[in-house]
């Protein structure tokens, strides 16, 4: 029995959101994973002209790819990645779902401003080069056109209305310091997703990059044991 697992990134990010969760699983297992980049995403982050469309077209190619070379596939989604994973879940028969920060609703206005509060500390002292949150958001702020951010939110609201639809197991893992998508976005899901087994994990120390949380090895070994049953 040959397993797949495709690791979708998140919005205006690369395949290094989910590196490491993807090396510990390679590490653990014999499992094929593979991490697609999404148009316009990447290193080279280009969002001019890129649609919802285009976004879930590269995944569904990806899973494509990976059905032909293995038995049983499962989708681990990052942020809008995860909203990819729940969509593609409606369309081909997929074993289960792993959905990191989950961007289902938007920023988290108080965690938001208590991040730019400790960036704005920093810089009173002279170490803003330090905080790496402002480098992040300084970058993405002068690459990501208006209208990037409108497809993002129409990839959320395709996905919407048929979240009671997916029955599949889902694993929803969910940092408490997010400053971009709120403790309540994992809830949502949760509640809103047909799925009858199913489970949340709470990290808490996990920040929006979830898989770089300070506890990220625990919350790997119980997603990996998810993953894994039934699969021995």
């Amino acid at each position: 029995m040959k397993i797949g697992v495709l690791m979708i990134h998140g919005f205006t990010g690369g395949p290094f959101e989910v590196q490491p969760f993807a090396d510990y699983i390679e590490e653990k297992t014999d499992w094929v994973v593979k991490i697609p980049t999404l148009p316009g995403h990447g290193e080279t982050l280009d969002l001019r002209n890129k649609t919802a469309e285009s976004w879930m077209m590269a995944a569904e190619l990806a899973l494509k790819e990976l059905k032909k070379q293995t038995d049983k596939v499962m989708i681990v989604g990052f942020s809008m990645g995860g909203l990819i994973a729940m969509y593609l879940a409606m369309r081909y028969k997929i074993e289960k779902i792993v959905l990191l920060s989950a961007a289902v609703k938007y920023i988290s206005a108080g965690q938001m401003l208590e991040e730019i509060r400790l960036a704005a500390t920093d810089a009173v002292k002279g170490q803003i080069a330090q905080n790496p949150l402002f480098h992040l958001y300084e970058y993405k702020l002068l690459n990501t056109p208006v209208s990037s951010a409108v497809e993002f939110l129409r990839v959320v609201k395709m996905v919407e209305p048929y979240y009671d639809k997916l029955t599949l197991p889902v694993c929803i893992v969910q940092g408490k310091k997010d400053g971009i998508v709120p403790l309540s976005a994992a809830e949502h899901i949760y509640n809103q997703i047909g799925s009858v087994e199913k489970e949340i994990y709470h990290s808490d120390n996990g920040k929006h990059l979830i898989c770089y949380s300070d506890d990220c090895e625990e919350w790997f070994a119980h997603v990996l044991a998810f993953m894994a049953k039934e699969h021995e």
